[in-house]
């Protein structure tokens, strides 16, 4: 493969059955290019947002993964199954369904920070190894609850089964908060489904399926890149006289006295050049005073 020099953000829809690096295997042959990653993993029975990032892109997929997500999933109560979704090994099953309201005030319950353990099947590495892998041979070790964040969440359904509507912190898994209102409730749940609407500022209103990519020319298919920039919208923008830009690429700190900025330390910036949005500063304290330094360059 003859790489090609191409940059941007790509909102998919990804399709049932496929992993998140399936879909990166495909867009490297589309695209021409290796350079080519993913942010916020979709298990392969998953459907909904994944944004892949190429070329230089793919440099910011830590800042991508940090952000809110949003999900839509189902919920069948009356179930427990060792991979917290109706796809696996029915644990325990119950016909004792509690009242619709019920239902609603055990999901209600679940707003705000809350504490969660980590599901076997997951990517999530303990000494590392993957706990799925360790899941798939029968080994099952202790997980420390962590704190996560639902921001909001909404359900409606009967019976068996319901919809929610989940905006959460990342690193908030749906099928562990499926299981949880389902002990909560006292007979069980797991997660039906799962498609995720939005993640990293972008909505699935955006992407676009494998198929709609693949039948594009070359030319129609690099069109749909969005800049990397579009990443850090929410961050503000500073830009740098030639000789500070110059300074900054070559790793040096801005102090902000020099170029006439006054922002609190710790703040993320989109830093521009002469040529451009090239990098994410941060402000920081030196001996000499409040500086800005860039911590990636893209």
């Amino acid at each position: 493969m003859i790489e090609r020099e191409i940059s941007g953000v790509l909102p998919v829809n990804k399709p049932a059955g496929m992993t998140s690096h399936d879909v990166v295997f495909k867009i490297r042959k589309l695209y021409g290019t290796k350079k080519v990653g993913h942010t916020g993993t979709l298990d392969p029975d998953a459907t909904g947002l994944l944004i892949v990032l190429i070329g230089r892109a793919a440099k910011a997929a830590e800042y991508v993964t940090a952000g809110k997500k949003v999900y839509r999933a189902g919920l069948r109560l009356g179930l427990t199954t060792d991979t917290e979704d109706t796809t696996g090994k029915i644990l325990t099953e119950s016909e004792n369904i509690p009242a619709k309201a019920e239902v609603l005030d055990a999901v209600n319950s679940f707003r705000g920070d809350i504490m969660q353990v980590p599901p076997m099947y997951s990517a999530l590495k303990v000494n590392g190894q993957k706990l799925c892998d360790l899941a798939r041979k029968g080994i099952v070790i202790e997980r420390e609850a962590r704190p996560v964040t639902v921001y909001s969440i909404a359900a409606d359904g009967q019976g068996k089964d319901y919809t929610l509507d989940v905006a959460c912190s990342a690193g908030t898994y749906i099928r562990t908060l499926c299981a949880d209102i389902g002990a909560k409730l006292g007979c069980g749940g797991a997660m039906s489904s799962l498609f995720r609407t939005e993640t990293g500022g972008f909505n699935v209103s955006e992407a676009h399926t494998l198929a709609e990519i693949e039948a594009l020319s070359v030319e129609e298919r690099d069109a749909l890149l969005i800049p990397t920039e579009s990443l850090f919208k929410d961050l503000e923008k500073v830009t740098l006289p030639a000789f500070y830009e110059r300074l900054a690429k070559n790793g040096a700190e801005i102090y902000q006295k020099k170029i006439g900025t006054s922002y609190a330390t710790g703040t993320l910036l989109r830093v521009h050049g002469a040529g451009g949005f090239f990098g994410i500063g941060e402000i920081r304290e030196y001996e000499s005073g409040s500086a800005l330094k860039i911590v990636k360059f893209l």
